[in-house]
């Protein structure tokens, strides 16, 4: 059986418009993982072979690379709820040795650790959308389950000023 996933696809002329786009979908039901953006240039050159020179031409091809969506909202989550999470896991693996001292430098090198990867994970966003607005926009693909949503997500993106908005049908 041959099956294929549908997809709404928009361009955006700018992060902030983008953003208000997919939490406004969001909040109409839309999952997390219904968003992707292209990978960066350097997953798109290994990849496909060859850097593209308009965001366009990724729109429907299938075999562009993507990365999840996060909204600020979660880039903000990652970047101040994963230290804290990582400091609590290491000053409660070394509660058992005993002593305050390990416990707070345990949590002190979850915390740096965290912050690090959150930071991180700021830049390569930030990099991805200017490296795509150099090119044209930033390109979202919004994977819809049925012809409700399919219907809900053009609605919501045309009202967020996104354009070349159409569906498209990929392989599984």
């Amino acid at each position: 059986m041959n099956e294929s996933i549908r997809e709404v696809v928009a361009l955006f002329d700018d992060a902030e418009t983008l953003e208000k786009a997919v939490v406004a979908l969001e909040g109409r039901g839309f999952d997390r993982a219904a968003f992707s953006l292209l990978g960066d240039e350097a997953s798109v050159e290994r990849e496909l072979g060859h850097r593209y020179q308009n965001i366009a031409e990724m729109e429907d091809n299938p075999a562009a690379p993507r990365e999840t969506f996060f909204t600020r909202v979660s880039r903000l989550e990652a970047e101040y709820g994963l230290p804290i999470g990582l400091a609590s896991i290491g000053a409660l693996t070394l509660a058992g040795i005993g002593g305050v001292l390990p416990m707070l430098v345990a949590a002190g090198g979850g915390a740096a650790l965290g912050g690090m990867l959150g930071r991180k994970m700021h830049e390569h966003h930030a990099q991805r959308l200017k490296e795509q607005l150099a090119r044209g926009g930033l390109l979202l693909w919004v994977n819809v389950r049925d012809a409700a949503q399919e219907k809900l997500a053009l609605e919501v993106l045309k009202a967020h000023s996104a354009h070349d908005v159409h569906v498209h049908e990929i392989a599984a």
